[in-house]
Parts: C-alpha cells; sequence; structure tokens
C-alpha cells in the first residue's frame, strides 16, 4: 500500500469508525434483537430466542400494529401525491413571476419551523370550541367538527397538517428543476402553436421527472416515518398519542410505545424490519415507474 493510499484511508478512519458504531452496529443488532424476547432490564445476549415468532406475532395477533400499518399507508399514500401536485402547481405559478422570492420565502418558512411547534399551532387551530378552522366553519353556518378527538376525521387533521409544512420544500426543489430547463424548448413550442396545459405536458412536465422523482420518493419515505405531528397533536390532547381507537396511530409511534413503554424490544426490532422492506420495497417500485416514463435519458 502506498503512502498516498495509507494517508486517504488514515482521514476515512474517523468517518468509517463513526458510520460502523452510529449506523451499522445498530443496524445489525436490532436484526439480532427481532429474534429475540428482550425488555432492555437484562443482557441483550441472555434474552432468549424466540425465532421468527416476534414477525408472526405482529401480522397474526397484533390488531394495533395492523392498524398502524393500514393508517400510515393512507397517510403516505394520500399525503405524498397531494402534496408533490401542489408543490408542482407553485412552482410552476411562482416561477418568473415578479417577487418570486418573497413567494419562495414565503412557503418555505414552515419547513424552517419545528414539526412540533407546527403541530402545535395547528392543534389550537382544531379546536372544538374556539379554534379558527371552526369559526370560518360557523361563519358559513357550518357545525364545528372535533377534528383531533373524532376518529373518523383525526388522520385527515394530520395529513392536511403535513401537507401544509412538506409543500415549501417541494416547491423549492421543484423550481430549482424548472430553471434548468432551457428556454428554447418554450421558444419552439411557442412557434408551433403549443401554449398552456399543452407546453406543460409535453415539454415542462417531463423534463422536471428527475425533480419530481426525487420529491416523491424522499417524501414517502419521510412519510412513512411519520412520528413529530402525530405526538405533538394527538399526545396534548387525549394524554396519549395515538388518537381515539388509534385512529392516527403510526408505524412508527406503535413501533416506540413497544420499545420504550411496553419493553420489548424484539418486537419493536422486528416492526423495524418490517417498515425498512415496506419502504425499500415502495422506494423501488417508483424508481422502476419513473424509468419505464424515460427518466433515465436525462
Amino acid at each position: 500500500m502506498s503512502k498516498r493510499t495509507r494517508t486517504a484511508w488514515l482521514f476515512l478512519l474517523p468517518v468509517l469508525i463513526f458510520y460502523a458504531i452510529f449506523l451499522v452496529f445498530p443496524v445489525l443488532s436490532s436484526f439480532f434483537l427481532s429474534f429475540r424476547e428482550w425488555n432492555m432490564l437484562t443482557p441483550p445476549l441472555q434474552a432468549p430466542n424466540v425465532g421468527w415468532s416476534n414477525y408472526k406475532y405482529i401480522f397474526t395477533e397484533d390488531r394495533v400494529f395492523l392498524k398502524a400499518l393500514s393508517n400510515t399507508f393512507i397517510y403516505a399514500m394520500v399525503t405524498v401525491p397531494v402534496s408533490t401536485a401542489l408543490s408542482i402547481l407553485l412552482a410552476v405559478l411562482v416561477y418568473g413571476r415578479r417577487r418570486d422570492g418573497f413567494w419562495r420565502l414565503l412557503f418555505f418558512l414552515p419547513t424552517i419551523t419545528t414539526p412540533v411547534a407546527i403541530g402545535m399551532v395547528w392543534m389550537y387551530l382544531y379546536r372544538p370550541n374556539y379554534g379558527l378552522i371552526n369559526s370560518i366553519l360557523n361563519a358559513f353556518g357550518l357545525h364545528s367538527l372535533d377534528w383531533l378527538n373524532n376518529p373518523a376525521t383525526a388522520l385527515l387533521s394530520i395529513m392536511i397538517t403535513a401537507v401544509w409544512a412538506g409543500v415549501g420544500t417541494n416547491m423549492l426543489i421543484l423550481y430549482a428543476g424548472l430553471k434548468d430547463i432551457p428556454e428554447t424548448y418554450y421558444e419552439a413550442a411557442a412557434i408551433d402553436g403549443a401554449h398552456g396545459w399543452r407546453r406543460f405536458w409535453y415539454i415542462t412536465f417531463p423534463l422536471l421527472k428527475p425533480a419530481i422523482l426525487f420529491v416523491f420518493v424522499t417524501g414517502m419515505i419521510a412519510a412513512w416515518q411519520v412520528f413529530d405531528f402525530i405526538v405533538a397533536m394527538t399526545a396534548p390532547a387525549l394524554g396519549k398519542a395515538g388518537g381515539p381507537i388509534n385512529s392516527t396511530m403510526t408505524m412508527v409511534l406503535y413501533m416506540y410505545q413497544t420499545a420504550f413503554e411496553y419493553l420489548n424490544m424484539g418486537r419493536a426490532s422486528a416492526m423495524a424490519y418490517v417498515l425498512f422492506v415496506i419502504v425499500l420495497g415502495i422506494s423501488l417500485v417508483q424508481l422502476r415507474l419513473f424509468r419505464r416514463g424515460g427518466i433515465e435519458s436525462y
């Protein structure tokens, strides 16, 4: 090994050690614990080996996990497409307008606010008696809704908040993607008589696919790991996060409760690996679908 190679490895060593301690080791140890019944009160190596029992239990006997899986699926499949569509619309509307920097800042401000603070503010907006949203409904002659305490509207309320909070970041990414599209394409389209919707569908949307793919994949990964909005908006009102009759229980929240409240780290680790497989599978499907549409040519 040459001196130059040794020097390079010497500089990389601190990063590799950090990576091994805080990523590789936890991933491998959680996989090991997913086959154990460990309550965190005894050494993990002394925990009894239960094989695939943890995985079998969460799919066949744990109704709360199945409810959390269903809620997380609905949350991800609604918030991500809606947020992406709104972000595309806002990016197109803002692009090239006067004072576009002001509009970008305005939509980006929720991103620099912590999710817990956003959740607390929206929790007050949803208040059944004096919340702003119900006041607006009453002004139009509609009845007030108990948004966060009603199982029919609790998850919807959190999804609305999540879309509002995430649309700004996605808009900036898509706005940057719009700036990379050469103006010559639009000039040629104008000569051919293409305007408005046709120009967007045949020029803007295809050339914006790489940015849309990034927004969609990262948004889907984040949506399947939603935790902070659920805790901030449901725990103060109900005393325990998860909503009425687990209507807002999500996989990461239930994972946390299983590990640190019920002291069943083995079962929580099994849930974590189920979540990993789901997110990986969805990401691969998204990549394949976008490539089928021609994204690899950009």
